[in-house]
């Protein structure tokens, strides 16, 4: 038996995400562990998280450090904070404008593979994009949606994606740029690339967006990738 609820933690700082990110994925692992030895069974409570962070870069357990390209005395000057994290894939970077989402669900509840799962984040945001006139795709050997994959010189990263998955239960997920200032990222090569650009719906539509309506939108289309529905609660701010 499991429930779906919806968090926006607003803007939080990272350290503070990730821990109360750790706790709702050990909650849920702890609930299926429970529930495999017991007749009485525990409702598993899933979640979509989402947030704003200060500037940080994290770096994925698969990744090199050399792919951030400041030290710790030019960090602080552009009052950005760096933290080595627990997700698969290389250097990000998360900051204002951007929605950061963190699906904590049981992938085994809904039936689905590892790499299916990313597929579905994938294609939420790929379907909102596309109701803005922006059409974006995937890129063979990497994960995220892209705009102009396939063309050499111009493909450009519009949101980026990690995730840590335990006995199929995910955390971390999905850094999607909407009016997020991208000179942050001339500090890194995003994701271990140093071919291909990044992107934003600010950049891409000449305006800044309407942050607390592509929020709303992209849950929807999480929702339906997914064919869950998530049930909103109060804020961690609140």
């Amino acid at each position: 038996m499991s429930q779906y609820i919806f968090e926006d933690l607003g803007p939080i700082e990272y350290k503070n995400a990730w821990d109360y990110q750790e706790k709702c994925f050990n909650s849920i692992i702890e609930t299926k562990l429970y529930n495999r030895s017991h007749d009485d069974k525990k409702t598993i409570t899933n979640r979509l998280l989402f947030c704003e962070h200060p500037h940080v870069y994290t770096l994925g357990k698969s990744g090199t450090q050399n792919n951030l390209l400041v030290n710790d005395e030019f960090l602080k000057k552009i009052n950005a904070t760096y933290f080595k994290i627990n997700r698969g894939g290389d250097i990000t970077y998360h900051g204002p404008g951007q929605i950061v989402g963190y699906p904590i669900l049981d992938i085994e509840e809904l039936d689905l593979g590892v790499k299916e799962y990313i597929h579905k984040l994938e294609q939420s945001v790929i379907n909102l994009l596309k109701d803005y006139g922006i059409e974006s795709t995937r890129m063979d050997g990497a994960t995220g949606v892209w705009l102009d994959a396939d063309k050499p010189g111009k493909a450009r990263k519009i949101c980026a994606i990690g995730v840590k998955v335990s006995r199929y239960v995910t955390m971390h997920g999905f850094a999607f740029n909407v009016n997020t200032d991208l000179s942050y990222f001339n500090h890194i090569n995003p994701c271990g690339f140093v071919d291909k650009g990044v992107t934003s719906m600010e950049k891409e539509l000449g305006e800044k967006q309407d942050f607390k309506k592509i929020k709303s939108e992209l849950k929807k289309h999480i929702e339906l990738v997914f064919n869950v529905s998530f049930v909103s609660q109060i804020t961690l701010e609140e």
